[in-house]
């Protein structure tokens, strides 16, 4: 029996009939057409599925798409504004803070979610923040330094 659900996702509003055992991340990639958020582990492990909802980051893999019934979420393609990339973003890619990128994604919107509750982390804290995305590439060196170059943008 599917459930009707209304969700707002990068400032749309979708209404829609879902199976109740659908689980967010394939709400977003396969009824939404998002493929920016990422499926890895289905276990929590990786972040790749990392979204905020209702404020908060999440990994989508881990909720189902009836929990996100009245809620808010933000993917990574809602970040940029008017074809212009999020200072998160355009930090990522002028800090090589990406190989492969497949985690890139999930790792941005941590970060995100990160420095709204943060606006001026320490390096510790960066580092705690995206202590539950792995990145199997960079050695996170670049990432730290791309989210601190983040906060300099977005703090002047």
């Amino acid at each position: 029996m599917k459930h009707k659900i209304k969700v707002k996702v990068n400032g749309t509003v979708y209404e829609t009939e879902v199976e109740p055992r659908l689980l967010l991340v394939h709400f977003i990639r396969d009824v939404l057409g998002l493929k920016g958020t990422h499926i890895g582990c289905l276990g929590s492990k990786c972040g790749a599925c990392t979204v905020i909802y209702n404020g908060l980051s999440v990994k989508s893999c881990t909720m189902f798409a009836v929990q996100a019934d009245g809620g808010e979420i933000l993917t990574i393609e809602g970040l940029a504004r008017n074809g212009q990339f999020h200072p998160l973003q355009e930090a990522f890619r002028e800090n090589h803070a990406l190989q492969c990128g497949y985690c890139t994604p999930g790792m941005i919107m941590s970060s995100y979610a990160l420095l709204k509750r943060n606006s001026k982390p320490t390096e510790e804290e960066i580092r705690k923040g995206i202590s539950g995305n792995l990145c199997r590439c960079t050695g996170y060196m670049n990432i730290v330094k791309a989210i601190q170059n983040a906060v300099e943008r977005l703090n002047t």
